[in-house]
């Protein structure tokens, strides 16, 4: 390879990154929490890493390549056992810190994001929070620069305080409620799940579960078919985004 050649594939690689996404996750939750990572698709590459430990106060940040799409959680209460590295909520069951391809465990509140191509004239880049597979810890994603909306996206509330009985999921050592299940994951039926004959927006309205969801958060998506109210978009000139836990 010549001098000038590998000049330019240094020089590439430098403009690929610095035009890349960065999201960067803050933990101001009064305890430690674990990231997890996800990008969408089978037999696809993951990012850089899959999970980490992030204590409170602590910030870490993960590039993202362009498109991408793909989801974020936190873990809480994780340990290593004898049967490897396990959390109480959002556990991916890879018996690591890193999630590896795997996805969490429902109940967890997760951050989506849909990556545009860079340069891509017109593109917008979609982000949500959402509560669809149920609630474990408050949560936003907020983009820096861009033109559009770019708004805001968050659930803030402490869902776990108010939860439904029936959607409970409880620590075994005191009893305390450290996560809150969607109605679909706690009764497994079609009109929860919007699946059979409740498989459209017109015939999967929004549940009693569903609105109580979407009244402790309202910028949050609370069930399946939550797309209008649930979703951001924002057209990317800087493209970084910043995800906070207990916001």
């Amino acid at each position: 390879m010549s001098t000038r050649v590998a000049l330019f594939l240094a020089f590439a690689f430098i403009f690929y990154v610095s035009e890349g996404t960065k999201v960067t996750f803050t933990n101001r939750c009064p305890y430690t929490v674990w990231p997890a990572t996800l990008t969408n698709g089978e037999n696809v590459q993951q990012l850089s890493t899959t999970g980490f430990e992030l204590a409170n106060g602590a910030s870490n940040s993960v590039d993202l390549p362009s498109p991408w799409s793909g989801r974020f959680w936190a873990r809480t209460e994780c340990s290593n056992g004898n049967g490897g590295f396990s959390c109480a909520t959002g556990d991916c069951g890879s018996g690591q810190v890193g999630c590896n391809g795997k996805s969490g465990i429902p109940p967890a509140t997760l951050v989506e994001i849909t990556v545009t191509q860079n340069g891509a004239e017109g593109q917008h880049d979609f982000y949500d929070v959402s509560n669809v597979d149920g609630f474990n810890v408050r949560v936003s994603v907020t983009p820096q620069g861009g033109t559009g909306d770019c708004k805001t996206s968050s659930c803030p509330a402490d869902i776990n305080a108010n939860c439904p009985a029936e959607l409970q999921v409880k620590r075994n050592s005191d009893g305390e409620v450290i996560a809150c299940k969607s109605a679909c994951l706690a009764f497994n039926q079609d009109q929860y799940c919007c699946r059979g004959n409740y498989d459209k927006p017109d015939t999967c309205p929004p549940t009693n579960y569903s609105q109580f969801f979407s009244q402790n958060c309202p910028d949050a998506y609370s069930y399946a078919y939550d797309d209008k109210r649930g979703t951001f978009t924002c057209s990317p000139t800087t493209p970084q985004y910043d995800i906070t836990f207990c916001p």
